[in-house]
């Protein structure tokens, strides 16, 4: 699990932006770890295509380095793919790979031991892309059902041991080497050095699976967190979590911090569960029309009164508009 406080830092950055198609919220909290290494992004409009909106969440570990540089250009590098305008999915596995290349060469990190998941969506003329690289993970809400839009990415699956071991790795106790969980992230330069295999042949990759969607008049929200919550609560667990919420009138930023106070282990005794970073992305699909509509429409198939988990009804934050560049 790693190195834990005596007491978690529960305070939060919370933030929202909000245009005609989305009201979005994100929250992150360093819990019961030593720093924070968590990063994450959401661009409503991205600056070199107006049309198109950028949500991600990056889970360092190691240290903060390759999540917060990913945090503030992964979306670049995508947008710079010759392949961007017409094979958007294609450009963000290249994008990936790009920005590893980035970090490893022209930044010189060759040496550095930090790492970093990375899932991303990306809309564009109503189709969803979502990249993911890593144990974070990204989850749909369709008329009130879960839609998985990414798999993590665990040594232990038989695709990723397979291709750990022809990279000269091995997989022990569930961890890539003996160390690390997951077996692909941005950085973990130690994992990426087979001078014979492809950077997407590694024991350790950053290149991404990508997951299309068409977005539909049904599609309520999505939320894109790091493992710290899915590994306390499963995706329909999430989904009900928010959904009951969004009903009850509560904003996402809100909402993105109730979660992740329902997952923060009470104590640092629970075998790592609910004591690691959080970060939190909801997007709430609004389809031109008022945030108040969503909200009527989740409550009307709540059942928020017989509810079994605990709701906490907060009042709407102070929080300044950010829409990053």
């Amino acid at each position: 699990m790693g190195q834990t406080l005596s007491e978690p830092v529960t305070a939060k950055e919370s933030a929202y932006c909000q245009n005609e198609l989305y009201r979005v919220g994100s929250s992150c909290m360093q819990g019961w770890r030593i720093n924070m290494e968590d990063s994450h992004t959401h661009i409503l409009s991205l600056p070199d295509d107006p049309g198109t909106s950028f949500f991600a969440v990056y889970d360092g570990h190691g240290g903060a380095t390759v999540a917060q540089y990913a945090g503030k250009h992964l979306h670049k590098f995508i947008l710079k793919r010759p392949e961007y305008k017409e094979n958007p999915e294609k450009a963000l596995k290249q994008a990936f790979l790009d920005i590893d290349y980035e970090m490893l060469y022209n930044e010189s990190w060759g040496e550095q031991m930090a790492g970093s998941t990375a899932v991303v969506v990306l809309i564009k003329n109503n189709r969803l892309y979502c990249a993911n690289a890593g144990d974070s993970r990204a989850i749909a809400c369709i008329n009130g059902e879960v839609e998985t839009l990414s798999l993590d990415h665990k040594p232990n699956n038989e695709a990723e041991t397979k291709r750990i071991h022809e990279g000269g790795g091995y997989v022990e106790f569930n961890r890539v080497n003996g160390n690390l969980a997951l077996s692909r992230a941005l950085g973990d330069f130690i994992f990426k050095r087979n001078a014979n295999k492809k950077p997407e042949e590694q024991i350790v990759t950053a290149y991404p699976d990508v997951e299309t969607r068409e977005i539909t008049a049904d599609w309520e929200f999505i939320v894109l967190a790091c493992d710290g919550i899915w590994d306390v609560m499963s995706n329909k667990e999430v989904v009900d979590f928010c959904r009951k919420r969004i009903g009850m009138g509560m904003y996402p930023e809100e909402i993105c911090e109730e979660l992740m106070n329902h997952c923060l282990a009470p104590d640092c005794q629970m075998g790592g569960l609910g004591g690691d970073n959080m970060t939190v992305v909801l997007v709430c699909f609004l389809h031109n029309k008022p945030y108040e509509e969503l909200i009527a429409r989740c409550a009307k198939n709540n059942n928020i009164n017989g509810s079994s988990d605990n709701i906490t009804t907060t009042s709407s934050m102070d929080v300044d508009h950010l829409d990053l560049k």
